[in-house]
Order: C-alpha cells, then structure tokens, then sequence
C-alpha cells in the first residue's frame, strides 16, 4: 500500500541558513502523525514547504504522485490544506463569510457548500452560535474552531495543523485535541505540528522529533511518549 505522504530528503533554505535539513517522513491513510521539537526547530517551515509555501528541494509524493513542483492551489485542489499557526482569519468578515471563503475551489457547486457549511456548524456549535459576528471578535479557542472549521470546508484528505494549541487555556487545549481526533471519522488524515508533546504523542499514531531541521527520533507515538530521551527533553520529566 503506497503512503498518502512521502517525503524524501528534503531540505529549506532561508538564503544560506538550511532550516530544514535532509528530512525524510512517511505517513499512510487514516493516521494522525505528529512533528515535536523545541522552537525554531523547523516545524512550520516543514509544512511551509508541504504546501508549497517555501521552495525546498527534495520528493513531495501525495497520494502516489510527485507534487513538488505544484502551486498550493492546486495543493489545495488535490485535498491538501494548511491550518496555519496564526490561524490566518479573515479578521474584519463574519464567521459564516470565513468559512465560505474556504470553500473557494469548490464554488461552482453552491449546493455541496451549503451542506458542508452545515455539518461544519454540527461539529462547531459555538461557530453557529456566531455565525454572524466578526472573526476578530472570537477568543482564542473560537478562532481555532473557525480555522479548522474553515479547512474543512476545503473538504481535505490530509490536514496539515501547526501548533493548534497555540496560546489557548488547558482546558480549551484539551477540547481542541478532542476535535482533531475526531477528524478521522471525516477520512481526514492529519499531520500535526506542536510544541505540546505529551498531548500531541497521546493524539498520534506515529510521531517525529525534529531538532535544529533534522529528523532525531521517530517511532510510535506510543513508545515515544516513554522514550527516556524524548521524556527528558519534552515531557518535563523522567520515565518511571
């Protein structure tokens, strides 16, 4: 069976500065795979170049098929899509307008939008409740709900989420992760970037250390969260 992604050798540069260096991941159908690693480790740049934000030279293959060379819209076409760590929200539009512009591939069938904008409002209660008011009104969890709710309006097979738990309260951080676990119920496979290591190796299925752009551990998700080096260095503790 092919992987959904397959990531060969990669490297991104920032001029001379290599911020991602040789990396190489796979990850199938169905899973939640997951990117830990310390800041400026080069996680965001990682997805940056998946989408096709940031030239890189190396093998993108999604679904079988070489996509380096791609626009992100026609990433986007192809089922991929990016839910950026700022979240990226159409501030001064309303939530139903934000969510509408996610569907912007898919506008010759006003119908079909209509629908997902429904089931959208079925998973995301609060952003039916607000479906009037202006993004940039929302707290923070609100805003991460409308950014994951308006990737799904993209109607993704891979979803690519940096750092979803970014600034929000624990409480709200756990309700996120509950969402996205979720997400596999919809056939959406995601690739999960996130400072939060122990929330995000209990998410995953596999799981990836990157440091200073190379890849360090991989390994089950499961293993990993018991792993003496990755505990010493991102789960604040020692394994017992």
């Amino acid at each position: 069976m092919s992987a959904l992604l397959s990531v060969e050798d990669l490297h991104v540069s920032y001029g001379k500065v290599e911020a991602v260096s040789g990396v190489s991941l796979e990850m199938q159908a169905g899973e939640i795979v997951t990117v830990i690693g310390p800041n400026g480790a080069g996680k965001s740049t990682l997805l940056a170049a998946l989408m096709g934000l940031l030239p890189a030279r190396g093998e993108i293959r999604y679904e079988g098929d070489d996509c380096s060379g791609l626009r992100t819209e026609e990433r986007v076409r192809r089922g991929i899509c990016l839910v950026p760590e700022r979240r990226e929200l159409f501030t001064e539009m309303t939530v139903a307008d934000n969510l509408i512009l996610g569907a912007y591939t898919r506008w010759g069938d006003r119908a079909a939008v209509e629908a997902d904008l429904a089931q959208v409002y079925v998973r995301f209660p609060r952003l039916s409740e607000r479906r009037t008011q202006l993004a940039g009104t929302l707290s923070g969890g609100e805003r991460q709900m409308l950014a994951l709710g308006r990737a799904l309006m993209t109607k993704p097979r891979l979803l690519l989420l940096d750092e979803p738990s970014l600034g929000l309260a624990p409480l709200i951080v756990r309700e996120i992760f509950r969402i996205v676990t979720s997400l596999r119920q919809l056939g959406v496979s995601i690739l999960l970037v996130e400072q939060n290591a122990r929330a995000a190796l209990e998410t995953a299925d596999f799981g990836y250390v990157l440091e200073t752009g190379s890849i360090v551990h991989r390994g089950k998700a499961a293993d990993l969260i018991h792993d003496p080096k990755v505990v010493a260095s991102y789960l604040g503790g020692k394994e017992t």
